[in-house]
């Protein structure tokens, strides 16, 4: 018998998003943010350790407030997932085995995190990425990554070392493909050719949730593939991507994951850089009108509720990651698609 909706929406009001459904989990994209306090952060605990970073954005300067990492065990006090970015940037081993930083911070999140926990992970770009940005002659460029698609390296310097750290708590690996404009990339068939190879060769023993940024890409056969191979298709609101609704029809309408879960990410509003939705969201504290009262947002909200309906009545679990740029505040982005998930509960009489 479900709850009743009156008292799960009580506990969206309070930013509690972990029992809003037994196949919905609520988290966001990254942790820490000083925005969050009052939120998700008690303020008498928080706010006398924030530490502050200038981070450079799009040519502006922004100070960067962050909360230390031990303040996770609050955050799961709201969520029930929690998207880790940082591995993007470096794996946890070294190529001769030796640990980098990563893998202190990872056992910080563990060590400080509860039992039932559950982290989505960012796969590191120098195994998915084509290109990486190097500085070349003082400016920096994009050049052709050797490293591309090796599943030895991928496996040993990341997947093993994940496992053991994270144990049951790892929900799955986001795989993200980069953006790849039409011209420069390869047909769809040798795409898929060239991933196929890669996933028959890491370890077949973990959730892989793969995002792929290029819409060319999304055809009938990358579809058949992807539930063939039994890899999750990251669904994600983002720059240059289509709306939630059509690339679950690239989808062919189905959640391929072999292990039951599903991942959508709302990252950014459809056709606005990164760098701008910063700016808007900038300091994370509250919903921004310019990224949350727009038809656009509106319809992210419904088709993102859509998409949980669809997990559910297939027992798919499905993982909503919120980013600040989408909404102004991530637990506001969350609070929003909860709210509106249970408004068609109460309808539905769930």
């Amino acid at each position: 018998m479900p709850r009743p909706v009156d008292d799960r929406r009580a506990e969206a009001e309070r930013f509690d998003f972990r029992r809003i459904h037994e196949r919905l989990r609520f988290g966001t994209a990254s942790d820490r943010y000083a925005g969050w306090i009052d939120t998700i952060y008690p303020r008498d605990v928080w706010a006398g350790e924030v530490t502050t970073r200038s981070k450079k954005v799009g040519g502006q300067t922004f100070q960067e407030r962050l909360l230390p990492i031990k303040s996770v065990t609050d955050y799961f006090e709201h969520f029930n997932v929690l998207e880790l970015d940082f591995l993007y940037y470096r794996p946890l081993l070294k190529p001769d085995g030796r640990p980098e930083n990563n893998l202190f911070i990872l056992q910080q999140y563990v060590d400080a995190s509860p039992a039932n926990a559950r982290f989505v992970v960012k796969a590191p770009r120098e195994f998915v990425s084509r290109v990486l940005p190097r500085r070349v002659d003082g400016r920096m460029t994009f050049v052709e990554n050797e490293r591309y698609l090796d599943a030895r390296g991928f496996t040993h310097q990341f997947v093993a070392p994940l496992a053991d750290a994270l144990g049951v708590k790892l929900a799955g690996i986001l795989v993200e493909q980069e953006y790849i404009r039409q011209r420069d990339a390869p047909s769809p068939e040798a795409y898929i050719g060239d991933w196929d190879e890669f996933f028959r060769d890491v370890p077949g023993d973990v959730a892989y949730h793969l995002e792929v940024r290029s819409e060319h890409m999304l055809t009938p056969g990358f579809a058949a593939w992807m539930a063939s191979r039994k890899i999750g298709r990251v669904f994600s609101h983002w720059t240059w991507l289509p709306s939630l609704k059509t690339q679950w029809e690239l989808a062919d309408e189905q959640f391929t994951s072999g292990a039951d879960e599903a991942v959508v990410r709302l990252l950014n509003p459809i056709d606005m850089k990164h760098n701008e939705a910063f700016a808007l969201a900038y300091p994370f504290d509250k919903p921004v009108p310019a990224l949350s009262q727009t038809q656009e947002a509106r319809r992210m909200i419904d088709e993102t509720t859509a998409l949980a309906y669809q997990a559910a009545s297939r027992g798919v679990t499905l993982n909503v990651i919120a980013n600040n740029r989408a909404w102004g505040s991530s637990p506001h982005l969350a609070q929003a698609v909860a709210n509106r998930f249970l408004d068609f509960a109460d309808r539905k009489g769930e």
